[in-house]
């Protein structure tokens, strides 16, 4: 049974930072690529960023460039996700994701199995 977890959300202030950590279990975690996805109230999910298997590649929703940075540690089953500058229009809860290849994919359908998501608040 494949296992999705996040954490590491919070409420902070607008300017800090948070580093969201994902674990992933049942499956082989250094096979697949791995995503971010973040939906905030009264509005669509939309995909934050994503890192192939190898963590060679990976790639950032436009809006997200330069604010949010994503790692993997395959020994440790591990993603995180580092948000700085944090702003108001930040918050949502943020989910993590498996895919279903070695590479990234920015269609959500690629990814079949999903964590229940770690809130993040950011106050003004």
């Amino acid at each position: 049974q494949v296992q999705v977890v996040e954490s590491g959300g919070g409420l902070v202030q607008a300017g800090g930072s948070l580093r969201l950590s994902c674990t992933a279990s049942g499956l082989a975690f250094e096979a697949y690529a791995m995503g971010w996805f973040r939906q905030a109230p009264e509005k669509e999910r939309e995909g934050v960023s994503c890192i192939s298997r190898t963590g060679v590649s990976s790639y950032y929703a436009d809006s997200m460039k330069g604010r949010f940075t994503v790692s993997r540690d395959n020994a440790a089953n591990t993603l995180y996700l580092q948000i700085d500058s944090l702003k108001p229009e930040d918050t949502a809860m943020y989910y993590c994701a498996a895919a279903r290849y070695s590479f990234c994919s920015r269609n959500p359908q690629d990814f079949p199995y999903w964590g229940q998501g770690t809130q993040v608040t950011v106050s003004s």
